[in-house]
Parts: C-alpha cells; sequence; structure tokens
C-alpha cells in the first residue's frame, strides 16, 4: 500500500500510563468475515469515506483497535495488490460493491487458483495466505478487509514458473 489518506486518527497516551493490559489473542478469519460483512451491511458507515484514484488503490484505516484493523479500498479496473501476505496477521474481506478477482497458489496438484469475487463475497483468511487480488471488471469496486493482529508488515511476492519469490517488505510507514 502507499498512502493515499491518513489513517484514523489515534489518540494520544494519557501522562500517566494505565496498568498494563494482557495482550488480546488474535481474532479468527470467521470473527474477521463475520465484521466485515456486517460493515459491508452498513454503508452510512463507510460509503461517505470512498475515494477514486486513477493513480493506484485508494484506502482508509476505519478501525485501529489492539487486536485488529479494519480498511476501506476502492479500486478502479485494472488495479491490483500484486502477490503479497499479511505479515503473520489473520485476515478476511468482503467486496462491498463491484467485483474482483482473487489469485492463490492452491498446492502442487491445483496450481494458480483463480476466483470471481462478487459484490456480497467475503474470503477469509489464516495467517500464512498469500494472494493477489484485482479488479478485471469494467466499473469500480469497493472492499472492506479486517486483520488480527493488526497489520505489522506485507512482504510481496512476483509468481514464477517455480512458484513465488519473495520481492520485498514493506511496514506501516509506507501506508
Amino acid at each position: 500500500m502507499s498512502p493515499h489518506t491518513s489513517p484514523a486518527p489515534v489518540s494520544e497516551s494519557p501522562t500517566t500510563a494505565p496498568p498494563a493490559a494482557e495482550a488480546r489473542a488474535p481474532l479468527s478469519p470467521g470473527t474477521l468475515r463475520t465484521l466485515v460483512r456486517e460493515l459491508a451491511e452498513q454503508p452510512d458507515q463507510w460509503i461517505h469515506h470512498v475515494r477514486l484514484s486513477t493513480e493506484e488503490r485508494w484506502y482508509r484505516r476505519l478501525v485501529a483497535e489492539d487486536d485488529h484493523e479494519v480498511w476501506l479500498i476502492s479500486w478502479l479496473p485494472g488495479q491490483s495488490t500484486g502477490f503479497h501476505d499479511h505479515g503473520g496477521s489473520r485476515g478476511a474481506f468482503t467486496v462491498a460493491l463491484g467485483e474482483l478477482e482473487e489469485l492463490s497458489l492452491g498446492g502442487p496438484d491445483q496450481g494458480l487458483l483463480i476466483r470471481r469475487i462478487p459484490a456480497g463475497t467475503a474470503r477469509a483468511f489464516g495467517p500464512e495466505y498469500v494472494h493477489d487480488v484485482r479488479n478485471t471488471a469494467s466499473g469500480p469496486a469497493v472492499t472492506l478487509h479486517a486483520y488480527s493482529p493488526p497489520l505489522s508488515s506485507m512482504a510481496h511476492y512476483d509468481l514464477r514458473a517455480g512458484g513465488l519469490v519473495r520481492t520485498s517488505e514493506e511496514g506501516p510507514e509506507q501506508w
């Protein structure tokens, strides 16, 4: 991701720190799927934030909690993520408007899997998942994504004859 908008504001730390909170367990992919599906059904909570960018996908973080975060992303035709992971976070996304395509590797017997993801469809995945999401349709798309724990890094990959080859990594400072 590259910065197209400022992340949601984060409150400042109090002058006296509260007692240390116990680290929460990451939310499950199923819980994250439910979260994005329910949010997609409430467009009044997010539609006014949507912007379209002809240069790159546009995105905005809507929720920043200790145990998860939610992002809103818009896609014009031809825009894609390229193959990437989620830095060990579990995740889910749903197409709220439009249609996308997802590519992933299905293993030695399945090869490259291509899935059409129409509006109303949600996908959930574990911490090791690598995929490429793209808008191959003729109109824009809008998606909601949830990650737990919040993203700390994302690695990018090239698909080559021998499989995926890691090419770069980015962190929150690039979002």
